[in-house]
């Protein structure tokens, strides 16, 4: 389960494009912050999660937020400004598991890679799609995990929603704010659309007529389940209420749960914080991500590098001006390391022990240091900062935060 949503330039406190999202995944599903610059490949081919495909002359630069064992990614942007989540989605598509093909973070990620604008974006995934298909588990640990994807796809300008169901796809532009969820939601209010014959499950006895894309190919069973109109909901009421949202208000928005009382062993499938509870609420949110996409000046693409936003803060990086000295801390492993990402783990399950009491404490903590963050990060924007500043703030940020995981690992005190 994921939650992505976006505000229009013309909206926003900043007058900046704004982008967010939470990917919710398996528990213990590490995920990576990767930066790979502009290449020319030498190679013609290019191995992805599951298949290979051929490769394109050159490359743009990223910076992806991705499970530490797939090629692609759940969320990143590239150095035009381009930026991409992607939900999963239930459709009554058959999949074909004898003919692998690409997956959901696989296009993600190539979107990036080879386009200048959101929509050149849309049209390099809906190609690839149409070439490939989605045929490719998505899961972890649980390999019976398949799912199709929707996507929202942006830039300094403009952004897009792309809803998929097998080979078939409809994408619509965002007029002021977007949000997507685990559910296909684009209707008969598409630019543009294609309707594949394709094997459908019994629920496609239950299909709504074309044109109408989400009733044709919605699965029932699992859209319901996963409370996604619920979340969908959630976010968008947010953006609603929120007017002219900030960063600030972004970082907000993906802490939310859906109760008051909240505590992670009452965690459900309708909080945009995911808290993993057991076979109906599976998932975690393994990472979160909001990006400041700016025209013209370096865009900020906020990332926690570990789980649960309620209990993380949100780092600085930049395109072009990446610390590579950190690489390794930035990308986990299977097991427990001396990544970021473990090592909130372990702060996290301190607070866990009585979250309703700890949660707070820490949340203090974390609060006044992004405020801090956040002040010099307009700061150096402001004054046009070079690279290497830049980098230097990244740099700072992470030691920063890394002095505090460890100090609260070794005292397990949060104040």
């Amino acid at each position: 389960m994921c939650d992505t949503l976006v505000c229009l330039p013309s909206f926003s406190k900043s007058g900046n494009l704004i982008f967010g999202k939470n990917s919710d995944r398996e528990p213990m599903e590490a995920q990576a912050i990767t930066h790979v610059p502009r290449k020319q490949p030498e190679s013609k081919e290019l191995t992805c999660t599951f298949i290979t495909i051929p490769q394109v002359r050159e490359t743009f630069e990223v910076i992806l937020s991705r499970p530490f064992q797939m090629w692609g990614a759940e969320m990143g942007a590239n150095e035009f400004g381009v930026v991409i989540g992607n939900e999963a989605v239930f459709t009554n598509v058959k999949f074909d598991k004898s003919d692998l093909g690409l997956t959901g973070m696989d296009l993600l990620r190539l979107g990036l890679e080879r386009s200048k604008t959101a929509l050149e974006a849309v049209q390099v995934i809906i190609q690839l799609l149409e070439e490939f298909g989605q045929n490719a588990c998505g899961g972890y640990q649980n390999k019976n995990f398949y799912y199709h994807n929707s996507f929202l796809i942006a830039d300094p300008n403009h952004a897009f929603i792309l809803d998929t169901a097998g080979k078939s796809w409809a994408y619509r532009s965002v007029e002021k704010f977007g949000t997507i969820s685990n559910a296909l939601s684009i209707e008969s209010n598409y630019e543009a659309a294609s309707f594949v014959i394709e094997p459908r499950t019994i629920q496609g006895i239950f299909a709504g007529q074309q044109p109408n894309f989400r009733k044709h190919f919605s699965d029932f069973v699992f859209t319901t389940a996963g409370r996604a109109n619920q979340r969908k909901t959630c976010t968008l009421t947010f953006l609603e209420k929120a007017q002219n949202p900030s960063i600030s208000a972004f970082f907000q928005g993906l802490r939310q749960h859906n109760r008051e009382d909240f505590s992670p062993q009452k965690a459900t499938t309708g909080s945009i914080c995911m808290h993993a509870t057991g076979f109906t609420n599976p998932s975690d949110t393994t990472g979160s991500m909001v990006a400041e996409i700016r025209k013209g000046e370096a865009s900020t693409i906020w990332l926690t590098g570990s789980s649960h936003p309620c209990m993380s803060i949100y780092i600085p990086f930049f395109l072009g001006a990446f610390p590579t000295e950190v690489v390794s801390l930035l990308n986990p492993s299977a097991q427990e390391d001396e990544s970021f990402w473990w090592k909130a783990k372990k702060v996290h399950a301190l607070i866990e022990k009585n979250y309703t009491k700890n949660q707070p404490i820490w949340r203090k903590t974390l609060d006044q240091l992004q405020e801090n963050w956040l002040e010099e990060e307009i700061r150096l924007i402001q004054s046009e900062a070079s690279l290497d500043e830049l980098k230097s703030f990244t740099s700072k940020c992470l030691k920063t935060y890394r002095e505090i995981l460890n100090q609260v690992i070794q005292t397990e005190k949060l104040g």
